[in-house]
């Protein structure tokens, strides 16, 4: 394994750009071609890293696993669907190569401790562990001992199985994400949990994310505002896409738009602006949007000012509109024509 890999990811923390990981998933659907296709669409959007799942059907599943959605034509069962999903491991280390060669990281999630020993050969940046394998003890010791950081996904946890396994990994002095995670395709808006990632931060004293599952860009926008160290989301290359995580899926398109948003954001939580020094640093600009007293019209010198000959327009250069009710009853030193901006010189 590289040691670059390992050393990008342990950089993750606050102050740091949130790592942006495109998660293809089985959205190749089995095709080697496709799973390329989507390095380079994940690489052209600008995110940080794009994440496959290793399957090895044989390893995971039993015939007999039931379908959460039936959605292939082509598969009698769910075996035979993460059958199709498997590639080599000749195949894996192409696609590792091609992920560093576009300038990504390269994440796979494991499903199986013969998954796990597979990636330690084609070598992963860190492990992200699915919702559904998080007391999956045995694949997780695994992982573990590799000392590769640890992207946790908490979307079918309870805390107290949270709170077990984060204990097994910060005693190993292991650098850890927590994700907020809700496995649901797609989730709707008011289950997204965006409350669970300070908590998260306070409960676990480590780096935090979100895991999104919404088939938009606007739950990374919102979870970018409140400094998350990853954010992971499902991808495709179209809304048309066969596969049953399309509707929980933004298009690479979307994925760039994330991607501009989640650094425009980062840019503005790096800064804080003074009010005061922020209105000088605008003053000419403040001179041509305010307003200034002028006359209404021609006035002889001598001229006792009353309401009636004063109004307020632009540029804001002479005498302050917000000082007009003090102008009246002063006389004029001199005559001046109608739109004449007053100024102090003007008034005896």
């Amino acid at each position: 394994m590289s040691q670059s890999s390992v050393s990008t990811s342990s950089t993750l923390g606050q102050g740091q750009p949130c790592m942006i990981i495109g998660e293809v998933a089985q959205a190749h659907d089995g095709s080697l071609g496709m799973a390329h296709a989507y390095i380079d669409a994940v690489a052209n959007a600008g995110a940080d890293a794009v994440k496959f799942q290793t399957h090895i059907a044989s390893a995971e599943s039993t015939p007999g696993e039931p379908w959460r959605v039936k959605f292939s034509r082509q598969d009698a069962t769910r075996y035979d669907y993460w059958k199709r999903m498997e590639f080599t491991e000749e195949q894996w280390h192409g696609l590792k190569q091609h992920a560093q060669e576009r300038g990504l990281q390269f994440l796979s999630s494991p499903f199986s401790v013969e998954a796990v020993e597979l990636l330690k050969r084609v070598g992963v940046a860190a492990w992200k562990v699915a919702s559904g394998e998080v007391s999956n003890l045995p694949m997780f010791e695994c992982m573990i001992a590799t000392g590769l950081p640890i992207l946790l996904s908490s979307g079918m946890s309870p805390l107290n199985e949270i709170d077990t396994t984060v204990e097994l990994v910060k005693a190993r002095g292991i650098p850890l994400t927590v994700l907020q995670c809700t496995s649901a395709y797609p989730c709707p808006p008011e289950k997204i949990g965006l409350n669970l990632i300070p908590f998260f931060r306070e409960r676990y004293g480590c780096n935090v994310g979100l895991s999104d599952h919404s088939g938009t860009i606007y739950a990374g926008l919102a979870a970018a505002t409140l400094g998350i160290e990853v954010l992971e989301v499902h991808i495709t290359l179209s809304r048309e896409m066969f596969g049953p995580d399309v509707p929980a899926s933004i298009t690479t398109p979307e994925l760039c738009q994330l991607v501009e948003g989640i650094r425009f954001i980062e840019k503005m939580r790096a800064y804080t602006v003074d009010k005061d020094a922020m209105a000088t640093e605008m003053a000419p600009l403040r001179d041509l949007f305010t307003k200034s007293v002028v006359v209404r019209l021609d006035l002889p010198a001598g001229t006792v000012l009353q309401e009636a000959h004063l109004a307020v327009k632009k540029p804001g250069t002479g005498i302050p509109a917000s000082q007009l009710q003090a102008l009246i009853g002063r006389s004029l030193r001199c005559s001046v024509k109608a739109d004449h901006l007053l100024q102090e010189s003007d008034l005896a």
